[in-house]
């Protein structure tokens, strides 16, 4: 006897027959569908249809942008490695043009990193290739439940904002002029608020994962950073851990 979800792992990776049938209920919706993979999409589309929902398909970031802005979806379904316009790039552009629909970002990737970046631009969950059918049901029903509020994405230490959507950052109500570097460095560590995170980690997640320079560049950016969000405004935000990297005073400093 093949269990449901052994079921659809043979329909996704086959894509022949019958999609195997649920037996939870959900309710009709409106579900965009950005992914390049052309038997996956299709896959996907078939099965979410089997179980009622209403399913449109496109295969590049940016004619799905313009989908999700121009048309009223309950739910998207997102990947990260797209042509034209990836997964992050589409995703916030979405919510610097106010639209809150729900967003699953699925993809390949599996680095908590990777998951961090989704969420902070906007994402609402997350969900890594392979997955099971059901686990993804799941994961928009849960989705739809939630419902799609208005909802900011900006990140706040005491009166440091930094708002990876637009990509400004404010401190004390004065809007800050960073250089991309900056601004992907106070990001990582506005994440990570209240947690001492390495040179390392800095380095892996603003530079490149195979970066083979010297470590010290991030204590350049850091002394950058402080001229422009303490220094001015007598404060001591980002502060140095002994024998670990800094720390981002979660207050703001």
């Amino acid at each position: 006897m093949v269990r449901a979800d052994e079921g659809w792992e043979e329909f996704l990776r086959n894509g022949s027959g019958t999609p195997p049938t649920l037996a939870l209920e959900v309710d009709p919706v409106r579900v965009l569908l950005v992914e390049d993979e052309v038997r996956l999409a299709d896959n996907v589309r078939r099965g979410l249809a089997a179980e009622g929902f209403v399913v449109d398909v496109v295969h590049d970031g940016v004619e799905g942008l313009f989908r999700a802005q121009v048309d009223s979806y309950d739910v998207v379904v997102l990947d990260i490695m797209l042509p034209g316009l990836n997964g992050y790039e589409v995703c916030r552009r979405l919510r610097a043009a106010g639209v809150w629909s729900p967003v699953l970002m699925l993809t390949a990737k599996d680095g908590e990193y990777d998951q961090a970046d989704a969420l902070d631009l906007g994402a609402d969950d997350y969900l890594t290739k392979p997955f099971s059918f059901l686990v993804l049901v799941a994961h928009l029903r849960a989705l739809i439940r939630r419902g799609a509020p208005v909802r900011p994405t900006v990140l706040e230490a005491g009166d440091l904002t930094l708002d990876p959507a637009s990509r400004t950052v404010c401190r004390s109500g004065v809007e800050l002029t960073l250089t991309p570097r900056e601004f992907g460095v106070l990001h990582f560590l506005m994440r990570h608020r209240g947690d001492g995170v390495s040179k390392a980690d800095i380095l892996e997640s603003v530079w490149d994962p195979h970066y083979e320079g010297d470590e010290n560049v991030v204590e350049v950016y850091v002394s950058y950073l402080r001229r422009k969000i303490d220094q001015p405004f007598g404060r001591c935000a980002i502060e140095t851990v002994r024998g670990a990297g800094y720390r981002l005073a979660a207050g703001g400093g």
